[in-house]
Formats: structure tokens, sequence, C-alpha cells
């Protein structure tokens, strides 16, 4: 049984990249991924807090990235399958919980403050800085990867879920 999210976390940060991808050169292309990869690690380790959620994710398999392909329109892209395989890593709930968290800050906010809860991380707010509190030039690198209009598709798939993880037992008013 494999207990790692890494497969999964890779995976799903580079469907982000390549969905939402960097305005820019190498650096901002750096820049962008550091920003998915930090976003998709808090959700991942929010959806999956415990060695035994890992693992069970491992046996299950986390369901790849067809229908995110399909909401934002990449399926039309995807010519051979098999140059691909990577995107049967792609969590979908996990993609959509990023993208939650990669539009609205005090969301990453309270969901890196939520991982204290976990056996991932210590949940420290300075693991995930350029999550949280993104300067100029992570906000200019990531200027799709960041803006609410274009991952609304991706991130109301779930959305309701990561609110009910963050606030259990409240009943959010529309």
């Amino acid at each position: 049984m494999q207990a790692d999210l890494s497969p999964v976390i890779a995976a799903t940060a580079q469907w982000l990249t390549r969905a939402f991808p960097a305005s820019g050169g190498a650096l901002a292309s750096a820049l962008c991924e550091v920003q998915a990869r930090q976003a998709v690690t808090v959700a991942a380790w929010l959806r999956y807090p415990t060695a035994m959620d890992a693992a069970l994710l491992g046996v299950s398999g986390p369901g790849g990235s067809g229908r995110l392909d399909w909401v934002t329109g990449a399926d039309a892209t995807l010519d051979d399958p098999d140059a691909h395989a990577w995107r049967t890593w792609v969590d979908e709930v996990v993609a959509s919980w990023a993208a939650c968290l990669l539009t609205d800050p005090e969301l990453a906010a309270r969901a890196v403050a939520a991982l204290a809860d976990g056996s991932h991380s210590t949940g420290t707010r300075a693991e995930f800085r350029r999550l949280v509190a993104p300067d100029d030039s992570d906000r200019n690198a990531a200027a799709l990867l960041r803006h609410p209009d274009l991952l609304a598709p991706v991130a109301d798939l779930h959305q309701d879920q990561l609110l009910d993880r963050l606030n259990p037992g409240r009943t959010l008013i529309a």
C-alpha cells in the first residue's frame, strides 16, 4: 500500500499549471508551479488527513483528469492518451479545492490553519507563504492560475465539500 500523496500532488499541480499556465518566462513558470504545488499540497492534506486515508487513495486511485479536462475544454487536445498517463493520478476533488484556495486568500489561510488537525504537517503559515501571502511577482506569474473567473468551473465542482471540511457542522447561507 502506498501512503504517499506525492504522485497525486505532482500530477494535480501539473494539471493546474498546464490548464492555467504562467504568464512570462522561466521564473514566472517556476513561481506559478510553486503556488500550484502549495495549493494542491494543502488540498490533498485536507482531503486525505491521515496515512490510512492516503493509503486507501493508493488502493482506489484518484480518478484522473477526465472531468476536469472536459470542464476546462482541455479534452479536445488529448490525442495520445499514452503520452499523458500522468493524468490518471490527478485528483478532481484536490484540484477543485486547490482552485478554491488559489482564488481566495482568506480561505487559503483557514485551510493552512486546519492542517494542524491532520498528520501530514505542522501547518505552519511559512510553509505555504506563496499560497497565503503572495507578493506581486507571485500574482503576476500566476495571473491565470489565480483568476477567480477562469478557475470558477473547477472550483465550483467541490467547493461545498471544502467549506464543509473547514466548517464542520455549520450551515452556509448563500
